[in-house]
């Protein structure tokens, strides 16, 4: 074997690759598989996948800048329609179709993103009615988030002018299609709660087809108006169209002619429910009236003012009357305490140990205390003999 004419492992995965490449049928096909070992890179936002059928399999990659196109989420088990190109990877010698473009096989791809979206934002609360707020009853300014040039703006303003002219319109113009639409739209609502301009935003676009109002199923733009603290009416295309937008508002209006009305109340509506609580509190502030002079009528009739002179002489009477009573009350509780005092005094004085004394005894005190016991004091103790009159020292023997 003559090793000079051996070649390197780079050398024949370069030569396969030149192969590969070189035939024209392989720089761009079409390829339906299913999706499997599905991976993507979350840094570099790489995709890496295998496409198979039923017999065989195929390593594919899409590289970010076309994984960023697609409008829908690859997944495994997910049939799919790819076109790339097939290439060799020199590193590992393996050959990988390298895909610029996907479809799904068998449902548009605006229509499976828009489902993935839905079930996704849904499932983290984002359309939950308990997240939804009440639009208020006569808003003073309404925001519109839409084009300056379509026909919805015009019918908005139409509408809120002939129904509300009261209210005061705050026009956000802002792009509703393309690229640039999502973010513009998420910012407009943003500068409006920031701003607190307006107390209920209508947000929306006249119809289209469904690419048309794609800028309505952003996920920033949903979550956006889901956070949003004023109330927003979502109003996109046509009453069969729906959007993710739709979803995340407060209220859905099938179209932006709609919105407006949802929006405001009727004004000569509003101005007979006036009249008419203005009628209700006329008439009951005069049924209060009428019967608060019937009150005073009566008080005059019945009470001491229609005869103030019966009505001081009956007065004297009571006064007399009860100052009798309180005299013969205060009588009585004196003459109880008399009684009670002189008992007590009887008692107190048959107790006192001067009556003792009166009678002929005499008391021994030892150091201010009564002697009870003569031999617990020790002989030539000094002690104080009290008697009924006068008192002595003396000393024991």
């Amino acid at each position: 074997m003559n090793q000079t004419t051996a070649l390197t492992v780079t050398q024949v995965n370069r030569f396969l690759k030149s192969l590969i490449e070189g035939d024209g049928r392989l720089n761009d096909i079409i390829i339906a598989g299913e999706i499997s070992n599905f991976s993507g890179h979350y840094r570099s936002g790489h995709l890496y996948f295998s496409l198979k059928d039923e017999s065989s399999v195929l390593k594919a990659v899409m590289f970010a800048n076309s994984a960023r196109r697609l409008q829908f989420r690859p997944g495994d088990g997910m049939r799919v329609i790819a076109r790339g190109r097939v290439s060799v990877y020199e590193a590992s010698g393996q050959y990988q179709l390298y895909v610029q473009d996907m479809q799904p096989d068998g449902v548009g791809a605006l229509a499976l993103a828009f489902e993935q979206l839905k079930t996704r934002l849904a499932a983290q609360g984002l359309f939950d009615q308990e997240r939804k707020r009440p639009l208020p009853a006569c808003p003073q300014r309404i925001g519109v988030v839409t084009s300056p040039t379509g026909a919805a703006v015009q019918d908005i303003l139409q509408i809120i002018s002939r129904r509300w002219p009261v209210a005061e319109v705050v026009l956000c113009p802002v792009l509703v299609q393309g690229e640039k639409a999502p973010g513009q739209l998420a910012a407009a609502l943003e500068a409006l709660n920031q701003e607190g301009s307006c107390d209920v935003i209508i947000i929306g676009r006249g119809g289209g087809s469904l690419e048309d109002l794609w800028a309505f199923n952003d996920e920033k733009l949903a979550r956006t108006v889901a956070a949003s603290r004023i109330p927003v009416v979502s109003a996109v295309g046509h009453e069969t169209d729906f959007t993710i937008c739709d979803f995340a508002a407060d209220l859905r209006a099938p179209t932006p002619s709609a919105a407006a009305e949802l929006c405001t109340p009727e004004l000569y509506a509003e101005l007979d429910k006036v009249r008419a609580y203005n009628r209700y509190f006329k008439d009951k502030a005069e049924d209060t009236i009428a019967a608060m002079r019937q009150a005073v009528d009566l008080l005059v009739r019945e009470s001491p003012l229609s005869r103030p002179e019966a009505y001081m002489v009956q007065r004297r009477q009571d006064l007399t009357d009860l100052t009798r009573n309180l005299e013969r009350l205060c009588g009585a509780r004196l003459e109880e305490g008399r009684k009670a005092l002189a008992l007590a005094s009887g008692k107190l004085d048959a107790l006192s140990p001067l009556k003792v004394l009166a009678r002929g005894y005499s008391v021994v005190f030892h150091e201010g205390k009564a002697v009870r016991d003569l031999e617990a004091l020790p002989s030539g103790a000094k002690v104080t003999l009290r008697a009924e009159k006068g008192r002595r020292e003396a000393k024991l023997l």
